[in-house]
């Protein structure tokens, strides 16, 4: 199969989850064989998105290079592999993607707006030899070889709107946009004085976040189990990381952005794909990350 790329630029007005800030991001045409590459502002170096460029994977994948950084690439990660975008341009004025919504959902929107188009150059799909895991106990992550890409997926949480939710997905085209990118991120309302002291948060609210109270949600939900998909589509914009389609079964339980990115930098090492990050990359902690949990804020613009 060929590669693809947009056909045209398009842009993307909004405020950063955790920055708080409106930043616009404008997606152009990548040349073939470039991946999806990001710059902060018009003169910004290339950051690929790439295992070596991530300096951050604890509440959200964060990108840099040479101080520059794009935080919360991971939705529109996730838009460009549910899609089959290869190659991307993303120009970002500032150093968060906007929230949007808290989905995938606009992102796909935008791209699907700007069209796509083949390119000359091939994929060169990824084929698991043996199985490749990260994490332990009751927080863990793996893929074993399949001859499809495949996620299952177990979220376990003891409160009474999450309970354990379970998924098996083979990706389509057609899954992904009507079952998977529209899934929300999600936080609990206890959490929300800890992460705003820390620097996170500030933009959030009930425009993009599933907000989790003591016993319910505090807005409605587009799927019953909303939070696993949201999971799902998380890891399968980590996994895009890897700049290349994938054929395994990955199957999780209560993994987060840190796993996930444990887990791409030892697929990289197990096929001898990495390169200098890969050495370097240091686990960030498994314990039970704080999800984004929100008070109602200025809503976002799109254009």
């Amino acid at each position: 199969m060929r590669q693809h790329t947009l056909r045209k630029a398009v842009s993307l007005e909004g405020v950063g989850l955790h920055s708080g800030k409106t930043v616009r991001v404008t997606l152009s045409p990548g040349p073939a064989d470039s991946g999806i590459v990001f710059r902060v502002g018009d003169d910004g170096e290339p950051i690929p998105a790439a295992p070596e460029s991530v300096v951050d994977s604890h509440y959200a994948t964060t990108i840099g290079k040479n101080g520059a950084r794009v935080q919360t690439i991971e939705h529109l990660m996730a838009a460009a592999a549910g899609l089959g975008i290869d190659n991307l341009e993303v120009r970002v004025d500032g150093s968060e993607l906007p929230a949007a919504d808290g989905s995938a959902k606009p992102f796909v929107q935008l791209m699907l707006t700007a069209g796509r188009t083949p390119q000359g150059a091939r994929q060169r799909p990824i084929r698991i030899p043996h199985a490749i895991g990260a994490g332990s106990s009751g927080r863990w992550i793996q893929i074993v070889p399949a001859d499809t890409f495949r996620i299952s997926y177990t979220l376990d949480n003891e409160h009474p709107a999450i309970g354990t939710q379970v998924l098996s997905w083979t990706p389509t085209e057609e899954s992904f946009i009507t079952d998977y990118a529209p899934a929300r991120t999600y936080g609990f309302l206890k959490d929300l004085g800890f992460l705003r002291k820390s620097g996170r948060a500030l933009g959030g609210s009930l425009d993009n976040t599933i907000v989790i109270g003591k016993s319910a949600t505090l807005n409605g939900l587009r799927y019953r189990d909303e939070f696993v998909r949201h999971k799902v589509l998380d890891l399968l914009g980590d996994l895009a990381l890897l700049g290349r389609r994938i054929g395994g079964h990955v199957i999780a339980r209560n993994a987060g952005h840190a796993l996930n990115f444990e887990l791409v930098v030892a697929v990289q090492r197990a096929l001898g794909l990495d390169r200098r990050a890969a050495a370097r990359a240091v686990a960030a902690p498994v314990a039970a990350e704080p999800a984004e949990a929100l008070a109602r804020t200025p809503g976002l613009a799109v254009s």
